[in-house]
């Protein structure tokens, strides 16, 4: 489905513009450029090996093998392992991949539902890419990382042991797009051990770059099923996660604690019972309750539906219903490839910032912190909406702070609780003071603040003036941020940023 309304505009702009960092003009990971690396291996007629992430133990990483296990690793290219490997064969399907000696399955799920969205895995993963044509042994894939599109350059050594790939394989043993998408990403978080363990929302977000959010299911939002309806409409990603356990153990359910899984489908036409449809990245093991493969509940539905909906086949994925679905998971993430669907509203306008808390200047921490709050960076934004948006009584903002990583290797990177307070600017007032931040002024903040990598918050605002303030909790915490602003109002912008009594003061008006 297009990007509709400003969204699409704003996005078009920036292709045309090739701003870099842009999806038309992504950065060079580490200034490797795909295109000169290709090139100069063709003139060569050399098979391209990869100095920033070696073939060796450094980019498998610590931790994750057992040392005898590790000693048996064997870096071979696709045409050692099999004699005919495609980049893709037959297309890209969910049902492609199986999750190996890594616990990623957290980004596997997000893979599962980015097969869905042609355009947006064909940013990705460049579908130019051959082992029959023009091959170097050189691959690239694209990822949005913290306001910026990067590309990633790697050789297709992957790591084997008795000739066997070791980490996620493909469930047709000559394709190996999914192999090779996942060790861009072990390049980009530092090593295949980095990728151990996370969050869905996390890969979700650096597959798309838009508007994210996470919902608790114990208990679940009242408005959960229309809000997951929309997403589905709207062609969203969406993925969901179980309890913490007993590392992975599979329940007599079926269902895996401390797994993510990929929300694959939704169903209710026809039917009193409102049903989803989930993915296990393992590739196999189900559900086993009420409107499983094998359920009676079944025989309820029209053949027709039975027919369409219904797979028998130990492939990983199953439905139940939205009950038992909010009982077995905790979690469920909604990533919107354009935001709109959050208000049920075909159109969105947004704006996103870059800043930095620096300690002893602009790291004034919360509200708490009377004297230093004020010193924290401010967003200035005016929203602007017609009647018809005024009088709507729904979710008119949603906020975004993401902290950026200040380490190479993932699992190195320490956040800060992180958190944002907003405050409605009178007409009067032309400079902001201390006591301007108070809580007189404060109309909306976040809930808690966080030590994750990203924090978001809907509200309801009217329309007017606003001072956006992220901060740590805490004063003196230094740390880069990416703050997003997405609304159903227009908001207006400038760029110049002034300086007044507070340290930096952002003036955010039209693009």
């Amino acid at each position: 489905m297009p990007l509709p309304g400003v969204c699409r505009a704003v996005l078009n702009e920036r292709r045309k513009s090739g701003d870099p960092g842009s999806p038309a003009n992504p950065d060079t990971f580490l200034e490797q450029s795909f295109r000169e690396l290709h090139r100069e291996c063709l003139s060569r007629r050399a098979r391209f090996v990869d100095d920033a992430f070696p073939p060796d133990t450094r980019s498998i990483g610590p931790g994750l093998l057992q040392p005898e296990r590790l000693a048996d690793v064997v870096w071979l290219r696709p045409r050692q392992i099999v004699p005919d490997p495609y980049f893709i064969l037959n297309g890209m399907s969910r049902f492609d991949i199986i999750q190996g000696e890594l616990g990623n399955c957290w980004f596997l799920a997000a893979i599962g539902a980015l097969t869905f969205q042609k355009s947006t895995r064909e940013q990705i993963i460049p579908t130019e890419q051959s082992f029959q044509v023009d091959y170097a042994g050189i691959f690239h894939f694209r990822f949005w990382r913290f306001g910026k599109w990067v590309d990633v350059v790697i050789d297709d050594l992957l790591p084997t042991i008795d000739g066997h790939l070791i980490f996620v394989q493909s469930k047709t043993p000559n394709e190996f797009w999914a192999a090779l998408m996942e060790k861009a990403y072990a390049k980009v978080c530092g090593s295949y051990a980095d990728m151990n363990a996370g969050n869905i929302s996390e890969a979700l977000m650096d597959f798309t770059g838009r508007a994210h959010i996470t919902y608790q299911l114990q208990p679940p939002p009242p408005e959960l099923w229309d809000l997951m309806y929309r997403a589905a409409e709207s062609g969203s990603l969406m993925g969901c996660g179980t309890p913490p356990g007993r590392g992975n153990a599979v329940q007599p359910n079926g269902i895996v604690e401390g797994h993510a899984y990929t929300v694959t489908g939704i169903m209710s036409s026809g039917n009193p019972v409102k049903l989803v449809r989930l993915l296990n990245p393992w590739g196999h093991g189900e559900w086993r309750g009420d409107w499983s493969d094998k359920s009676p509940k079944w025989r309820t539905v029209s053949p027709e539906d039975r027919m369409s909906f219904l797979s028998i086949d130990d492939n990983g994925e199953f439905w139940m219903s939205v009950d038992d679905f909010c009982q077995n998971y905790a979690t469920v993430d909604i990533c919107g490839l354009w935001p709109g669907f959050f208000y049920g509203s075909s159109k969105c306008h947004w704006m996103s910032c870059d800043g930095r808390w620096v300690a002893g200047t602009t790291a004034g921490g919360c509200i708490n912190h009377t004297e230093s709050f004020w010193t924290n960076p401010q967003f200035r934004i005016t929203l602007v909406g017609t009647g018809a948006q005024v009088a709507d009584n729904s979710h008119t903002v949603f906020v975004s702070l993401m902290q950026k990583p200040d380490k190479r290797h993932r699992h190195l990177c320490s956040y800060h609780y992180i958190g944002f307070s907003i405050f409605m600017v009178p007409p009067e007032v032309r400079k902001f003071p201390a006591p301007f931040f108070s809580r007189k002024n404060l109309v909306a903040h976040t809930q808690n603040y966080l030590n994750s990598r990203e924090v978001t918050e809907f509200f309801r605002l009217s329309q007017g003036e606003y001072i956006i303030v992220p901060s740590t909790f805490k004063p003196g915490e230094s740390a880069s941020f990416l703050l997003t602003v997405f609304s159903k109002f227009e908001i207006c912008k400038r760029r110049r940023i002034y300086y007044l009594e507070t340290p930096c003061v952002y003036y955010v008006t039209n693009l």
